[in-house]
């Protein structure tokens, strides 16, 4: 499940073994191929990052004891801020712990931390949460119980199942949108519309992008999706644009070696200086004429406009025209000030 890269690679692995709770960690350095025109890395490359480590540990974990063999498959990814950028020649440290697990799933918390070699100074640059559950090699829609693990104390296995519960509730408010299309452009209209920056992305899923046993790692599909975020974000603002955060991604269902994927991107909300593109991902498996397409993945991504200096941008507003856009435009908006009253909630001093 590591990465695809040469010998060059700079790269340490650890694994924290006999501990309460499992550790696992890796570091790498960023090439130019890992970033944008500016030279930061892109969100994507993170993304996969993180997903790649969150695998390792919690497949790890699910084969700790004797019993039937699994691999640990991506279900979300909760909300994930960028805290800071992360340039090309730096190392990025990734370091993953097993923090909660239920009967059938694992709670993954990873730390990307970025280091200038040159001067040693080092920074955090993100924060995630991930959520993986077991499934047997022998059946991948088979999902197997997770070995138990041991809290050093009660209220983290407390604290844990009450994140769980959040998270498993939240998946289910998101099912409605399933049925949501988001519909090819033919004729773009005016800038700043949502029709003049929809982008959509087809890739046909290859041995390269999958696990050994025939499904899609989940930080190749995040890694694609703000990708296409991405463009939306560079066509609405035509500036330099960096990944601020990542609201929770939920992965509906497995996507399976051969199935051609259209990952689809549209902007939802702008406010002052950022931008709320909402991204889906279906899969279309062409070589079994047994299934049809479905909703595999979605997700929403906030970008930031920066001038070439670093420096923020006010943000180009969004014109919605139809009714549904002007809907999505409002709950996106809802999202944005709910989201700003937590940060400011967050940084008031304690009374």
């Amino acid at each position: 499940m590591g990465t695809s890269r040469g010998l060059g690679l700079l790269r340490h692995l650890t694994v924290q073994c006999g501990c309460l709770l499992p550790q696992f960690s890796h570091s790498l350095i960023m090439r130019p191929d890992d970033a944008n025109v500016a030279g930061n890395v892109h969100g994507g490359t993170i993304l996969k990052m993180i997903e790649e480590a969150g695998a390792i540990i919690s497949t790890r974990h699910c084969n700790s004891q004797n019993g039937e063999r699994c691999v640990a498959a991506l279900a979300r990814v909760e909300r994930t801020d960028f805290l800071s950028p992360m340039c090309i020649g730096e190392v990025a440290h990734v370091s993953a712990e097993i923090t909660y697990a239920s009967k059938h799933s694992v709670e993954v918390q990873v730390h990307v931390t970025s280091e200038n070699i040159l001067t040693g100074t080092k920074k955090l640059t993100n924060k995630a949460t991930l959520w993986y559950v077991p499934l047997s090699l022998k059946n991948v829609d088979k999902v197997l119980e997770v070995p138990p693990v041991v809290y050093s104390r009660q209220e983290q296995e407390e604290e844990g199942r009450k994140r769980y519960e959040a998270q498993k509730l939240e998946r289910m408010e998101t099912k409605w949108r399933n049925g949501d299309i988001v519909q090819p452009v033919l004729n773009p209209g005016k800038p700043n519309t949502v029709s003049y920056s929809q982008s959509s992305l087809i890739h046909l899923v290859g041995p390269s992008d999958c696990t050994l046993h025939g499904f899609v790692h989940g930080g190749v599909t995040m890694k694609l999706m703000d990708e296409v975020a991405g463009i939306v974000a560079a066509r609405h603002c035509k500036t330099n644009i960096v990944t601020a955060s990542v609201d929770a991604i939920n992965f509906h269902d497995k996507i399976r070696k051969g199935c051609v994927i259209t990952i689809s991107g549209r902007m939802t909300f702008t406010s002052n200086k950022s931008m709320e593109i909402e991204v889906l991902v279906d899969a279309d498996p062409v070589v079994d004429n047994s299934q049809k397409r479905y909703r595999a993945a979605s997700a929403f991504f906030t970008y930031v406009s920066l001038s070439q200096e670093g420096k923020p941008l006010p943000v180009p507003q969004l014109v919605p025209e139809t009714e549904d856009e002007k809907k999505r435009f409002e709950e996106g908006k809802g999202r944005y000030l709910q989201m700003k009253a937590k940060r400011q909630g967050q940084t008031e001093p304690q009374a």
